[in-house]
């Protein structure tokens, strides 16, 4: 496996350190607080984002463990993957098992955020024994595949159109955007992010060039490309994990009540299969939305802390 390098070290609130993991098509990009001599946790951010959305929480969670959030490839200061592929959701997973076993960590804790938290869920079921505790932040682990055969093999063709599409533009220039212009932006695309939130996301989304700012982010990530499981399958795969799990759902986030997405119908059947399959299960349902962990930390960082604290407990809701 490629060693790990070290690429700066910042001592900013508490040892924060800047860091580099060689893989074939570059590097995977990520940021660790505390000592590496404490207990391990792999911090995964959610679409479009990258690994400064945990900046305000991990700051408030115990201070004897090594935190590290990583940017996925094509996000914040990961390369993009080569020319002529989409981003595969498996490929993300991948990259955990890369960046951990260049840190030679044979178990650790995941906490992921949103899409973070369908990668930790995937990767919890492929090695569990790698994984003791598992955070799922406005997730629920898994992301089943549309129910109907035409939303299905739609996702797809946009997929393969948005690739072709991206190639025939590729000598086409990023777009330069003021620094103003590039968070407003950010803000519209996402509307539960406060404008300190957007200004911390943007710090290692984008790279100033002469005129302002570009997005470092990859537009191939931009479409979705899930991997095909149905929920079936997903509610089967979840009976593997054997971490001990803690989802914290925001009230208004997306998968609240309200919200016209088809989420809608694997929420229920999926907190219902963690409930009564896993023995180490805790739910929390928290004020706040998608962005509850970085908008207002403060709300799910005593959860966390208990949590990771705690032995293996029996089920609860907190």
């Amino acid at each position: 496996m490629p060693s790990l390098l070290k690429w700066s070290s910042l001592p900013v609130a508490g040892m924060v350190s800047e860091l580099k993991f060689p893989v074939p098509w570059g590097h995977i990009a990520a940021k660790a607080w505390g000592s590496p001599q404490g207990r391990p946790v792999l911090c995964l951010h959610g679409w479009l984002d990258n690994a400064n959305t945990f900046n305000r929480l991990i700051p408030l969670l115990p201070k004897d463990y090594y935190y590290m959030a990583m940017d996925f490839g094509g996000h914040g200061l990961s390369s993009h993957r080569p020319a002529g592929f989409p981003y595969h959701f498996l490929d993300y997973v991948s990259e955990i098992r890369r960046v951990t076993a260049a840190l030679k960590w044979n178990r650790f804790t995941l906490m992921g955020h949103s899409l973070g938290g369908t990668v930790a869920g995937m990767f919890s079921c492929i090695f569990p024994e790698m994984v003791d505790k598992l955070i799922l932040v406005e997730s629920y682990g898994f992301f089943p595949a549309p129910q109907e055969s035409d939303a299905w093999l739609n996702s797809k063709r946009k997929v393969i159109e948005r690739l072709l599409s991206l190639e025939e533009n590729k000598h086409q220039p990023p777009k330069i955007r003021s620094p103003q212009e590039a968070l407003q932006r950010l803000l519209q695309a996402n509307s539960h992010l406060t404008e300190e939130s957007g200004r911390i996301l943007l710090q290692r989304g984008a790279t100033e060039v002469p005129g302002g700012l570009v997005y470092n982010r990859d537009m191939r990530a931009l479409t979705h490309n899930h991997d095909s499981l149905t929920l079936e399958q997903c509610v089967s795969f979840l009976n593997k994990i054997q971490a001990s799990v803690l989802m914290i759902i925001a009230q208004d986030g997306i998968f609240n009540p309200e919200a016209e997405n088809m989420s809608q119908n694997f929420v229920k059947p999926l907190q219902e299969a963690f409930q009564s399959n896993l023995k180490h299960f805790q739910f929390a349902e928290v004020t706040g939305n998608h962005f509850v962990h970085l908008n207002e930390p403060e709300v799910v960082a005593g959860l966390i802390n208990i949590f990771l604290k705690r032995d293996q407990s029996s089920k609860a809701r907190l």
